[in-house]
């Protein structure tokens, strides 16, 4: 059974998500920066490469970091507010010893 989560409290709440508004903020600027230093470097490696390429490379650089910061972000917001410890561990069948 899971017990009531530090979450629940409206005070709390507000503090953890401003401070996940906070970190995601961060990392979109580190994330544009990365980005813009990636096109940088391929504009001076000279290579000739179509515009679809850069288009895919911004893309695809931008948006998995961004995915990766809001997935480890509510990583962090889970374990730092003391929700995850809220969570009851119900063992399964296999962790159970046999009789």
């Amino acid at each position: 059974m899971s017990g009531r989560s530090p979450l629940d409290d409206p005070h709390a709440a507000a503090h953890a998500w401003a401070r996940f508004r906070r970190l995601m903020w961060v990392m979109l600027a580190l994330t544009v920066s990365v980005v813009a230093i990636a096109m940088l470097v391929l504009w001076q490696q000279g290579a000739l490469v179509s515009v679809h390429f850069i288009i895919a490379s911004a893309l695809g650089i931008g948006l998995t970091m961004l995915l990766m910061s809001a997935l480890m972000g509510l990583v962090f917001l889970s374990n730092g507010t003391g929700h995850d410890h809220s969570m009851g561990h119900r063992p399964d069948a296999e962790d159970q010893a046999p009789d």
